[in-house]
């Protein structure tokens, strides 16, 4: 589909892997399967600019695409959508959760309420839905994403990152160009935010160092804030076993500019730790 918005930009809308195939994500990949078929079309020639959500994009670098701006990124914590407008903690011993996420469902089994949790997919409209239907008790999402549709009127709880941390980059948009196209790449970093680009970096530095990918059951969130020697970065990370019996909760603190090292450092402080035998448990960080 194709949409004019002025005399210089169409809108092509194409539909992902991840959005026609509602299998769990593990079954179908997990990693890519929201990107691939966007690059595909930046690399045939199709479109000029791809929009990614960071989450969903593999760390992995690809040949001749370029990340030419990462905007400012909005709240990336989860939020709660329950029944009677409840919190989580509120909700009784064997309510039904639901998320099609091993990381959010890793992290709600670690809290011990004895939950039990069911694997969702499908879009903002469906997951609530099940919620309205009484199907589950609560559905925990991205807080971006209801804030960019206009819903968080509907969310019964922001979960503090000491509860659940987000996938890395959550809540980030990836705007991807050709690498050869120097007159765009230029235009495009206008958009870039350069405290998002640092915290995203770190967060995906961690990601890609435990060999991890979008598919398994890690959390990170990275913040910058002042310090005593001027800004620092603080990346929080967590590892869990999917049916909660362990988890790692790992940070480190060191300056912006080194926020790939920091990733680094942290995943391998993690790795001492065990947590290696975790990341391949599962896969899907859906939305």
């Amino acid at each position: 589909m194709r949409a004019q918005v002025s005399d210089d930009v169409v809108l092509v809308e194409i539909t992902s892997e991840g959005d026609r195939d509602h299998s769990p994500l593990a079954q179908i990949g997990g990693t890519g399967v929201f990107v691939s078929a966007l690059r595909d079309a930046l690399v045939a020639g199709e479109i000029d600019v791809a929009v990614h959500s960071l989450k969903d994009l593999p760390t992995a670098w690809t040949p001749g695409l370029r990340l030419a701006a990462i905007p400012e990124r909005e709240d990336p914590r989860d939020i709660v959508v329950a029944r009677d407008g409840l919190a989580l903690a509120e909700l009784p011993g064997g309510s039904v959760v639901g998320t099609g996420s091993p990381r959010r469902a890793a992290q709600i089994r670690a809290l011990g309420f004895g939950f039990r949790v069911d694997p969702i997919r499908g879009n903002v409209d469906t997951r609530i839905r099940l919620v309205q239907q009484r199907r589950v008790d609560a559905v925990v999402l991205a807080r971006a994403g209801l804030s960019r549709l206009g819903r968080l009127h509907e969310v019964t709880e922001t979960l503090d990152p000491l509860l659940m941390l987000p996938a890395p980059g959550q809540g980030a948009l990836a705007v991807e160009c050709r690498e050869s196209d120097a007159v765009l790449i230029t235009g495009l970093s206008l958009l870039d935010h350069p405290s998002t680009r640092s915290a995203v970096t770190a967060e995906r530095s961690l990601l890609a160092a435990l060999e991890a990918g979008c598919t398994a059951p890690v959390g990170a969130l990275a913040e910058i804030a002042p310090g005593d020697a001027g800004e620092e970065l603080w990346l929080r990370a967590v590892v869990a076993a999917t049916d909660g019996s362990r988890i790692v909760r790992m940070s480190i603190t060191g300056a912006p500019g080194e926020a790939s090292e920091l990733g680094q450092k942290l995943a391998q402080d993690m790795l001492a730790e065990g947590v290696g035998a975790l990341t391949g448990e599962a896969g899907g960080n859906s939305a």
